[in-house]
């Protein structure tokens, strides 16, 4: 079994880590017990299950020296398990639990004799869940999260357990200015300014994925042009999006009525991007009506 053992400081990012791995498939675990390891994987091997990744925090203080020798007796055993220790500077941590205004998980714990009413600070939280921790600091590959945004965390975990990417999709789609524009789009382009098929009485009752009305607008120079700067703006700038761990990118493209030159925009370039990108077309006022 493919294993993803994530663990560290609370705030690090580690609920984070694991919506990535649980996102890419993986069977997860949050705040497993360290002493329930290895019959957690006993059973998951018994049902079959190929890739897990199982949180573990600092609140099971008492079984955490336990957790290297179950480490590497799963190694033993034949099971491919990855160790990710995840840190950052108290300062960090500080401003993150300010900004969430999420209380520390050890601020629930009282020691003994301890006065309930004078709970541990923030500070002293942190600092106990860092003695807690470092045995097992060096089990595995120390991530410090201090400058990463969530997104940039999200990237080097798909990296560092060899996920592969997940392919943008394009989403094409076709309305009508006078219904509104799509509230999803990321780019909306008007079309509006090249020649309409709709007083071509004989276009008129056609959509944009009639030939005739094909003919018509492919023997536009206008939708030419227009159609070429669409396409190089989207080749452009579509690498950056999906190194923004982007899932959808939806380009609106608007006429008048949303039949003629919207839909025939939209289905050539679909047909373009289609040859390399995963794509969807839908045109919105033909589906309503």
């Amino acid at each position: 079994m493919r294993i993803v053992l994530i663990t560290g400081i609370s705030g690090s990012g580690k609920s984070v880590a694991l919506n990535v791995l649980e996102d890419a498939g993986y069977y997860c675990v949050d705040n497993l017990p360290p002493a329930l390891l290895p019959s957690l994987i006993g059973t998951l091997v018994e049902e079959g299950v190929e890739r897990a990744a199982i949180s573990v925090d600092a609140r099971s203080a008492e079984s955490l020296t336990a957790l290297p020798a179950s480490v590497t007796k799963l190694r033993a055993d034949g099971h491919d398990v990855k160790v990710m220790f995840l840190t950052a500077t108290t300062h960090s941590l500080v401003a993150r639990f300010s900004e969430t205004r999420r209380s520390h998980p050890l601020s629930h714990e009282l020691r003994p004799n301890e006065n309930p009413a004078g709970r541990r600070t923030l500070i002293e939280c942190i600092m106990e869940e860092r003695e807690r921790l470092g045995a097992i600091e060096k089990l595995g590959l120390v991530i410090d999260t201090s400058e990463l945004s969530a997104n940039k965390l999200r990237a080097w975990i798909k990296e560092l357990v060899e996920i592969e990417r997940a392919p943008l999709t394009l989403f094409f789609e076709s309305f009508a200015f006078k219904l509104g524009v799509p509230l999803d789009a990321d780019f909306v382009f008007d079309v509006r300014a090249i020649p309409n098929p709709y007083y071509d009485l004989a276009l008129r009752p056609l959509t944009g994925m009639d030939q005739p009305v094909i003919d018509f607008l492919d023997a536009q120079p206008m939708a030419a042009d227009m159609l070429e700067d669409i396409r190089a703006f989207i080749e452009k700038w579509l690498p950056r999006f999906k190194t923004d761990n982007r899932s959808y990118l939806t380009v609106a493209l608007g006429c008048t009525g949303g039949q003629h030159r919207s839909v025939y925009m939209a289905e050539r370039l679909a047909a373009y991007f289609n040859k390399s990108e995963r794509v969807i077309i839908r045109h919105r006022e033909q589906a309503q009506g």
